[in-house]
């Protein structure tokens, strides 16, 4: 995990939150290739589950909401963890997290267990009293089912349909760990997907069978994954059915995403509390319900984890040690890099500089590289995952061609530069 971290941070990927002033727990900055990274995985997901179907709509609801939104939604006094304090060093912990009964830091003594709101509060316009109060949202799905009736009125879709969002979520977290695995601002994908009561089961099924297969395309081996079944007792009161799909990661298997049946518990809520009408009318039947709700839920931060975690190789190629991530072609940051075999050399510099811009226009997410020589090139592109380095050299002067290496194997091959776009397009196109 250090090396991976450590490999995070000197490429350019992530960094600490805060870092100059000792850094802020809980919090992380995503340097250029990071955020690629991150945006890449997203633009899958909302391509996948958005953009390639019929029946889901996107949103971007805002962060701030009306403080009666997480009375209805019960967060505002039941989204808790239970804590424990050490009273000699002042430690928290959450309770789950505790070993015996005494403090694992400095070995004193534990207060007893007390409920810790993890919404952080703040205050909306001039006024301090509580007419003033909002939180940061601790999860993006209550802006959905608060716009639920906006997007009936507006697009009239027929069930089943899905509201899909991006965006931040706060949480604040007792103990934050675990590199990007839990932290107190992050960034969730989720969808809920609304269905006749009756009818559940069946979409449960589908979006169980879709999710694990996105998780896939992204570059999560399969014996990675491990579909969890939350037992009775385990799972919100509301629901019937949910799974955790977990991963594993270097400190364990642990949560990744998750499905979960929400039943009507979230519409039924907000529609008794704002006396919103929140149900839906089945004109071919005339039967009027509240629909009843599946809800696939990603943490952003969680999934580039788990990319990084899978795609990390060490092995030896020409006689050296190196490593590399074995990106998928579609999610890595820069998809090809374009050398001259020598920098001191003005012909090839400028024969590569036109390649470069020539394949720029069709494939924007590619780079420039002359620093050091090709052997230390071709191992900082694969470090960060590019999947292919062109080099340009003597012969491409000569007859237009050029070496393209590929960066698992490190094998190459003399390609036509007109044939490049059509070759790296269409590998772009298999993810």
């Amino acid at each position: 995990m250090e090396t991976l971290i450590s490999l995070a941070k000197r490429r350019g990927f992530i960094f600490q939150g805060s870092e100059i002033y000792g850094g802020l727990a809980g919090t992380w900055d995503y340097g250029h290739l990071g955020l690629a990274l991150k945006e890449n995985i997203k633009r899958s997901w909302w391509r996948t589950f958005v953009l390639n179907r019929e029946d889901m709509f996107g949103l971007d609801a805002a962060i701030l909401m009306s403080a009666e939104v997480w009375k209805a939604s019960g967060h505002a006094e039941g989204f808790a963890d239970p804590l424990v304090s050490c009273t000699s060093c002042k430690r928290r912990f959450r309770v789950d997290q505790i070993e015996g009964t005494v403090c694992s830091e400095c070995g004193g003594a534990l207060t007893d267990a007390r409920q810790f709101n993890m919404m952080f509060e703040t205050q909306v316009g001039a006024a301090e009293d509580s007419s003033a109060l909002a939180y940061l949202r601790p999860e993006t799905a209550q802006g959905i089912f608060v716009n639920f009736k906006n997007v009936l009125d507006a697009y009239h879709p027929k069930l089943p349909f899905g509201i899909a969002q991006i965006g931040k979520s706060f949480r604040n977290e007792i103990t934050p760990r675990d590199f990007l695995f839990r932290v107190r601002e992050f960034e969730q994908m989720e969808i809920e997907y609304f269905v006749h009561p009756t009818l559940w089961e069946e979409q449960f099924e589908k979006l169980r069978v879709e999710t694990i297969a996105w998780t896939r395309s992204i570059g999560l081996p399969k014996e990675s994954l491990h579909e969890i079944e939350v037992p009775d007792g385990e799972r919100a009161h509301y629901s019937a059915r949910t799974i955790d799909v977990e991963f594993d990661y270097p400190f364990g298997q642990k949560e990744l995403f998750g499905l979960a049946y929400r039943g009507d518990y979230d519409l039924s809520r907000h529609k008794e509390k704002s006396g919103a009408e929140l149900s839906y009318l089945d004109e071919a039947t005339g039967e009027r319900f509240v629909p009843h709700v599946i809800e696939p839920s990603f943490g952003v931060d969680r999934l580039v984890l788990a990319v990084l975690v899978s795609a990390y190789r060490e092995d030896e190629l020409g006689g050296e040690k190196r490593a590399y991530l074995a990106l998928a072609p579609h999610i890595a940051p820069v998809t090809a890099a374009i050398f001259p075999l020598l920098k001191n050399k003005p012909a090839l510099v400028e024969k590569a500089r036109q390649v470069y811009h020539n394949l720029k226009k069709s494939i924007p997410s590619i780079v420039f590289d002359d620093n050091g020589n090709i052997g230390k090139r071709y191992r900082r592109q694969d470090e960060i995952g590019t999947p292919w380095c062109i080099t340009v050299d003597f012969d491409t002067l000569e007859d237009d061609t050029v070496t393209l290496r590929v960066r698992d194997t490190g094998e190459q091959e003399r390609v036509n530069i007109g044939e490049l776009v059509t070759r790296v397009s269409h590998s772009l196109s298999q993810g």
